[in-house]
């Protein structure tokens, strides 16, 4: 009999290869959950992220702040226009029927000095001044100390006549000046509320509009200009220091005559603008173009050597050397000198061996004998006037 085949062997085969697959999946999910000695798996961490913050810097570059733009160089202040405009010396009539005049609040520096007659005769230089249309005057005639203080700014010089040596120098030192009546008369009207001869004006407008037509330089070459110094915007506002290095003193008020004691000009101090308020014969002194008292941040008061010329009174004033000057600044004042080179030199201030820092914004200089002697001339004190 022949043996029948059961098919036992490949069962087995069968059973041993599940049993393995059992095992292998028990082995897998045995190590899924369970590592490093029994204990549980943690998911894995995230990279951290650094987060900018503003100490770490900036998120963008700093904008530079600008450099500061340009200084007018007779007042110190922002100059609105990157072309310096050359500087325009007008003389104007102080005598008493001219007042009040017109055009002196927009004057970067005014001079006061003595003509003939015992009276002054006021130097209005302007540099900066947008006001081009604005009327300046009553405009009058020309000295030969006067072409001086012209030449000391490098200016364009603006006056009605002259003296004989007046019109001498102008023409030998071939000074380009504006004269209403030999060569500029279009750059002049006459004013028809007035009487002659304290009725004639100009503007800077009419002015620098004739000179350039005449073939003078209106623009200002920086290097000519004088270089005065100015205290920066922060000492500007503080008050001087009481008996500091500077030996200054308080002055809210001051006085001066010039020869006539009842022509007096007066200053009084106004802390709140940190300006000196102009007064002639004890009343305020006014510009008729907008009201305003006349005021300026410095004021300087310098004595020079007068000499009586000629039996007109025509006098000279000596502008070059030097001498004592006073300069009056936020309530105080300090002795100083002034000094002057050659006569194409700018008038220059100093005190303790060093130039005096001028406040930003208006100077007025006052130029008085030195007869009988200059303190004779100058009084002030540290009351104000009511």
């Amino acid at each position: 009999m022949t043996a029948r085949n059961t098919g036992l062997p490949g069962k087995k085969r069968c059973r041993r290869a599940a049993l393995l697959l059992l095992a292998g999946g028990l082995l897998a999910l045995t190590a899924g959950c369970s590592l490093g000695g029994g204990e549980e798996a943690q998911p894995p961490k995230p990279a951290p992220v650094k987060v900018q913050s503003e100490s770490d810097g900036p998120a963008e570059p700093a904008v530079p702040s600008p450099p500061p733009g340009p200084k007018a160089p007779l007042t110190g202040l922002p100059l609105g226009e990157t072309a310096l405009a050359r500087p325009v010396m007008v003389m104007i009539n102080n005598a008493p029927q001219a007042r009040p005049q017109s055009g002196l609040s927009d004057a970067d520096m005014l001079l006061e000095v003595l003509a003939e007659g015992e009276i002054t005769r006021l130097v209005a230089v302007y540099q900066s001044s947008p006001a081009v249309q604005n009327p300046i005057g009553p405009v009058r005639s020309i000295r030969p100390y006067f072409i001086e203080l012209g030449k000391s700014f490098g200016a364009i010089q603006v006056h009605a006549g002259g003296s004989p040596d007046g019109y001498a120098k102008l023409k030998k030192e071939r000074i380009d000046d504006m004269d209403e009546i030999t060569n500029a008369g279009p750059s002049f009207w006459r004013e028809k509320s007035r009487k002659a001869p304290h009725n004639l004006y100009t503007s800077l407008e009419k002015i620098r509009t004739g000179a350039e037509g005449r073939g003078f330089t209106v623009t200002g070459d920086a290097a000519l200009l004088p270089a005065y110094t100015f205290a920066s915007a922060d000492a500007a506002v503080q008050p001087v220091s009481a008996g500091g290095p500077d030996g200054s003193v308080e002055a809210l008020t001051l006085d001066v005559t010039f020869l006539v004691k009842g022509y007096k000009v007066g200053y009084r101090y106004e802390a709140g603008s940190g300006r000196y308020l102009r007064s002639i014969d004890g009343e305020p002194h006014h510009d008729l173009n907008n009201g305003s008292q006349l005021a300026a941040e410095n004021v300087i008061v310098m004595g020079a050597d007068h000499k009586v010329l000629d039996k007109e009174g025509r006098l000279e004033v000596k502008l070059t050397g030097g001498g004592e000057a006073l300069i009056f600044q936020k309530g105080r004042t300090q002795k100083g000198e002034w000094r002057r080179g050659a006569s194409s030199e700018a008038l220059k201030f100093a005190s303790g061996g060093k130039a005096v820092e001028l406040i930003p914004g208006r100077t007025h200089i006052l130029i008085v004998p030195n007869a009988p002697d200059f303190a004779s001339h100058v009084t002030y004190g540290p009351t104000t006037q009511p």
